[in-house]
């Protein structure tokens, strides 16, 4: 169904309709945002590299061949988009400073140790995810967050399914030595 209304809007953009081009934006702009966030770790240039991933689209569309579904190819370009953009940016990893960990009480009380150790594991997951490049946050956040399975990840990236496969397991494995790290500086 999604995939014949995707066509549907790209036939009419293709004829110059191209009012049909705010349906699909407006559809797909959540998730592109969404997408590149997470490379570019930032929501202002996100949203200038949102704009500009609909621009290349819409400049683009008689390119999309119908080889995979639109939004898979809306998707790899909107990686492209970001991932080049990080690359130009040379952003640094930001570095945990001192009193951004959160504070453990000295004082115990029932049930609440759980608690706290459950939220400080959540907390450096997030620091442990911000020190990450750009191309292997969305890797992770495209598998766990997205639920995108490994092919199609595959798709939007350009790499190999076993390619996508081992970047996660060593992304995961990355996360992990990050998170022990945090947790042996309390």
């Amino acid at each position: 169904m999604e995939r014949r209304l995707d066509n549907f809007y790209i036939e009419k953009l293709l004829k110059g309709e191209t009012d049909c081009f705010a349906s699909i934006v407006e559809k797909y702009s959540k998730q592109v945002f969404s997408l590149i966030v997470r490379i570019v770790g930032n929501r202002e240039d996100a949203e200038e590299l949102t704009q500009d991933t609909f621009m290349k689209v819409f400049k683009s569309l008689r390119s999309f061949h119908g080889d995979s579904a639109f939004s898979t190819w809306l998707y790899r370009i909107a990686y492209n988009i970001a991932v080049s953009a990080t690359r130009k940016q040379k952003r640094e990893v930001s570095y945990i400073e001192e009193g951004t960990l959160p504070e453990i009480a000295d004082e115990e009380s029932e049930g609440s140790w759980e608690e706290d150790l459950q939220n400080a594991r959540l907390e450096y997951l997030q620091q442990a995810l911000k020190m990450l490049s750009g191309d292997d946050r969305a890797l992770i956040m495209m598998f766990y967050k997205d639920n995108l399975p490994m092919n199609e990840i595959a798709s939007v990236t350009g790499m190999s399914e076993v390619n996508v496969k081992t970047r996660i397991f060593r992304i995961r494995k990355k996360l992990l030595t990050k998170i022990k790290t945090m947790e042996d500086n309390i």
